[in-house]
């Protein structure tokens, strides 16, 4: 089974594939300010599980959507690709990086990504929490529950008239398909991946200016950080341009 995918321009054998992978509640659409800053380079955008054009899919972990992937790379005649990804997109693509990518892979780009918890403490208090966030997507209005998603301190950036805007924009998700994806990729169930991406080649990570958790977390791991100025969490869509400014250096250096 391959994932629900949008191919934007031609390809290109001296430009690798640009494939983007959306964070939780999203869909590959969202990319499209900064798609628009990489007009020249074919770019493919990958509707993950539970959203878009894939939200009728059901993974039972990260192994299994890592493979989907890779379906859905081969399926496009993708050779050579870079991955870039945001939030649960970016945990997806160090999972595929680590575990299942081969020499086609060019580089991996991370926006707000966990590389793991390391003790089974933390995993179990993660998974009480990403199952009580399922039982209010099954239970409660989409637009409650988003609210009450938008509120939680990594989101402290955002002001009234972003929230808003953000609920608007993910209120025509299938609340049933949000909670499987949630509980089915929750941090709990998804590997410590830090000393395995310490090993990639070229790993990068873009992080908000105002998000001082995954700025913690992403020098952890060594790699190169780019910090993108009046951003939090959602730096791609706070910053477009000086979030494509960053990336182009990335991937062209």
């Amino acid at each position: 089974m391959i994932l629900h995918a949008r191919w934007q321009g031609a390809h290109c054998d001296n430009r690798p594939t640009l494939v983007w992978l959306h964070g939780f509640l999203g869909n590959g659409q969202e990319w499209q300010p900064i798609q628009d800053l990489f007009s020249g380079w074919p770019q493919l955008s990958v509707d993950l599980p539970g959203h878009g054009g894939s939200r009728a899919q059901r993974v039972e972990g990260f192994a299994e959507l890592s493979a989907r992937l890779g379906a859905t790379l081969q399926s496009h005649r993708v050779k050579r690709y870079w991955l870039i990804g945001y939030s649960l997109g970016g945990r997806v693509a160090l999972y595929h990086a680590c575990r299942s990518a081969d020499a086609s892979l060019a580089g991996v780009i991370i926006e707000g990504a966990h590389f793991g918890l390391a003790t089974a403490a933390e995993r179990a208090k993660r998974l009480a929490s990403d199952r009580h966030w399922a039982a209010r997507f099954r239970q409660q209005p989409l637009v409650e529950t988003l609210e009450q998603w938008y509120r939680q301190p990594v989101f402290a950036d955002l002001n009234q008239t972003q929230r808003a805007a953000l609920i608007a924009l993910r209120a025509d998700n299938d609340p049933q398909a949000l909670a499987a994806m949630l509980l089915s990729t929750s941090l709990a169930r998804q590997p410590y991946l830090l000393p395995e991406s310490q090993r990639l080649a070229r790993l990068h990570s873009l992080c908000g200016e105002y998000d001082l958790k995954f700025q913690r977390l992403a020098a952890r791991s060594g790699a190169p950080l780019t910090l993108i100025p009046a951003a939090g969490h959602n730096a791609h869509r706070a910053s477009p341009q000086a979030f494509a400014a960053a990336l182009m250096q990335k991937i062209t250096a």
